[in-house]
């Protein structure tokens, strides 16, 4: 549980960017040296620093609310109850929407169900977790594994309402996830290359239900947005720090920058910030850096080195 006593810290941020109506999913794109992250209300895919020739968002025909930067310089995205990839444009060619490829529909036979957290494993899959948008909210959300080489394989985890918080250890061997209708944030043995999971435990409980958006990093902490703010958890679980921004509720959250040391923080109403480094109970203890997320393997040649691998199936 957490303790009530942390240091909680209110910045205003050093605001970059205001621009749509947010969204959760920020990420840092390694190659394209910027943050991206989709609107879901506003169905644009933003990024800062803007590419040279490039306006800070392009419109995308079919609004998403998850990514993940892919290996061969496509954008991946949660669309729905679909999975598809996008070619980003050129310079200087970004006045057209974007039209995915859709790769695989999830749980088609549920209407009830999209995609609403996700991202890379660090095996360069796609690990995600779907949410129920009745108004009779039972749990029968799921969490999956997508890869190039097997396709869409369900992990054995506790059906949710939403899931949401899933991020993984430096090591890759821990995963964490969340109901976001619930409260705890939860942990399992994760095997990337067999998609199996075990030894479901609670890592820590919120003091506010709905765990968000979540990173790991150098330290192996786990950051996790919720209740509008920002919580630093150590590998044991225990609350280290608390961050508020002064000017809205916190949304999305990433590392990224030279070295991985620049913490971003994508607000609920749609500004971007800069934390300062030294925030926390001692400020002679600046924050670590991040861990990079793989890109997803998508298969094609591209920016990044992968291996060759099947293409992908009907």
């Amino acid at each position: 549980m957490i303790d009530t006593s942390t240091h909680v810290a209110s910045t205003p941020g050093i605001m970059l960017l205001r621009v749509g109506q947010a969204g959760s999913a920020l990420r840092w794109d390694t190659a394209g040296r910027c943050w991206r992250w989709p609107d879901p209300q506003g169905g644009q895919l933003y990024a800062w620093p803007a590419p040279a020739g490039m306006p800070s968002g392009v419109r995308l025909l079919e609004s998403a609310c998850v990514m993940a930067c892919c290996a061969s310089g496509r954008v991946l995205l949660g669309q729905g109850k679909r999975l598809g990839t996008v070619d980003l444009p050129a310079p200087g060619q970004g006045g057209r929407p974007l039209q995915s490829q859709v790769l695989v529909t999830v749980d088609a036979a549920e209407p009830r169900t999209i995609i609403s957290d996700g991202c890379t494993d660090r095996g360069g899959n796609f690990v995600f977790g779907t949410a129920n948008t009745a108004s009779d909210q039972r749990p029968i959300g799921s969490f999956y594994q997508y890869s190039h080489q097997h396709g869409l394989r369900r992990l054995a985890l506790p059906v949710v309402v939403r899931a949401g918080g899933i991020a993984f250890s430096a090591d890759g061997r821990r995963m964490y996830f969340a109901d976001t209708a619930q409260g705890d944030i939860m942990q399992c043995d994760y095997d990337s290359e067999r998609a199996k999971v075990s030894g479901v435990k609670t890592f820590a409980t919120v003091l506010v239900p709905g765990a968000g958006a979540a990173v790991v990093d150098s330290g192996d902490h786990l950051w996790s947005v919720q209740g509008g703010a920002l919580v630093q958890y150590a590998a044991h679980g225990g609350a280290l720090r608390r961050i508020g921004l002064a000017r809205e509720a916190a949304a999305g959250v990433a590392f990224g920058g030279d070295g991985l040391r620049q913490l971003l923080v994508l607000g609920a109403s749609g500004g971007l910030y800069g934390l300062p480094p030294d925030l926390g109970p001692d400020p002679q203890q600046t924050m670590p850096g991040g861990v990079p997320d793989v890109p997803f393997d998508d298969g094609g040649p591209g920016r990044f080195a992968v291996l060759p691998g099947p293409a992908i199936g009907d």
